[in-house]
């Protein structure tokens, strides 16, 4: 399969006046890239997902070949080893893989967006070659290490502290509910440097994994997503180089958040891959199962589920392209970023429910990948901000825009 990195760095604008909605109406290198994707999870990930899920198997050698595709590092610079593609892509990306495998979706979001992302925007030149270069020259991974056991959605309220002592800062908290926990061999870390500043007092910093002082937390068994490890990481007395500090210090948070509205664009691809996998699934079964003499896809009550679910898809879809064209324009997208990522995460949630009431009884056995889906939605509402902070982040936007 054809490497995305001859695509070049071609970056699409997607003019959304003229209604543009389609895969066949984006430019030719986003139609390329979705063709590959989807290609790959068809022949790669979709025969292998029903076991990656029940044995909780990591899909390392999947990975592999994504790597060579260049899908660990689709918006970086092609100057640092990335694919040069823009966000737009990227939710292609996570889209097409997630309706394939969603483990294998979140774990090339956290290296994507939350590990790479970062230290592309606010590295040193140092930082960026031996964590982005590096990293995705030797297939490495990374991972992102905000929340806390007591800190849930404040984001603010970190009790890790890294105090500075001589070139080190010596780390001491635990961080939870870590993706790629178990496989990454760097983390981007946040921790208070200053408490009397709170928020303002939280700094961010590039750990080696493995490292002294620094250790896991079992693997947590989940509802779903369960081919990607997630664990926590625990810091003892964990020296941290001063030159692995990103950006400067008491600029964690905003780093956290500007980190975690790029993210929200992947998840909601992640979310949209759940869902379109289910309306998939649900018109195969209904246009197969015959039940009153003729398949029951002819039945008006499957054809309302059906119309529901594919409702909500295309219109998560948009918002979720909207997102990514705003960030990919440099135009404020925060607001956006929330709107698609609560939008295609409750249309995963609502399209996976569906799906397994139109498949009746086969829709609750594992025979049938509809209660995978199920289980693999409801993370996509929680992980990266909840629902609830989304509106909350939409509402303010909105109050913001009244200049109240």
């Amino acid at each position: 399969m054809q490497s995305l990195k001859v695509l070049g760095a071609c970056q699409a604008v997607l003019k959304f006046q003229r209604g543009i909605a389609s895969i066949s109406s984006l430019p030719e290198t986003h139609q390329m890239l979705y063709k590959t994707c989807r290609d790959f999870a068809e022949e790669e990930l979709k025969p292998i997902a029903a076991k990656i899920d029940r044995e909780h198997k990591f899909p390392e050698e999947q990975l592999k070949k994504m790597s060579d595709l260049g899908l660990l590092g689709v918006t970086m610079p092609e100057s640092l080893g990335g694919t040069g593609l823009d966000y737009l892509a990227y939710a292609i990306v996570m889209e097409e893989i997630s309706r394939g495998c969603a483990s294998t979706g979140v774990i090339i979001s956290v290296m994507n967006s939350l590990f790479l992302g970062p230290i592309e925007k606010f590295g040193s030149k140092e930082q960026k070659e031996k964590y982005i270069t590096e990293f995705l020259k030797n297939k490495k991974l990374g991972c992102f290490a905000l929340s806390e056991p007591g800190n849930g959605s404040d984001a603010g309220a970190a009790s890790t502290v890294a105090q500075l002592e001589g070139s080190n800062y010596i780390v001491n908290g635990t961080k939870c509910w870590i993706t790629n926990g178990y496989e990454a061999e760097g983390t981007v870390l946040f921790a208070t440097t200053d408490k009397a500043k709170k928020h303002k007092g939280i700094s961010s910093f590039i750990v080696d994994k493995p490292t002294q002082g620094l250790s896991l937390g079992k693997k947590e068994d989940k509802l779903g997503i369960r081919g990607s490890s997630t664990c926590s990481l625990i810091f003892e007395d964990c020296p941290v180089p001063v030159e692995n500090i990103l950006g400067e210090p008491g600029m964690g948070f905003k780093i956290a958040m500007m980190t975690l509205d790029s993210g929200r664009i992947g998840i909601a691809g992640q979310a949209l891959g759940i869902a379109q996998a289910s309306l998939d699934c649900a018109m195969e079964y209904a246009s197969k199962r015959t039940a009153f003499g003729q398949p029951i896809v002819k039945l008006q009550a499957i054809q309302q589920k059906l119309a529901d679910m594919a409702l909500k898809v295309e219109s998560s879809r948009l918002l979720t392209w909207r997102a990514a064209y705003l960030k990919d324009n440099n135009k404020p997208y925060t607001k956006e970023a929330a709107m698609a990522k609560v939008s295609s995460s409750e249309a995963a949630t609502f399209c996976s429910h569906q799906c397994i009431q139109i498949l009746g009884g086969m829709g609750y056995v594992s025979d049938m990948p509809a209660e995978r889906y199920y289980r693999d939605a409801r993370i996509t509402e929680i992980y990266e901000g909840t629902s609830e902070i989304q509106r909350l982040v939409i509402a303010g936007n909105l109050i913001k825009e009244l200049n109240l």
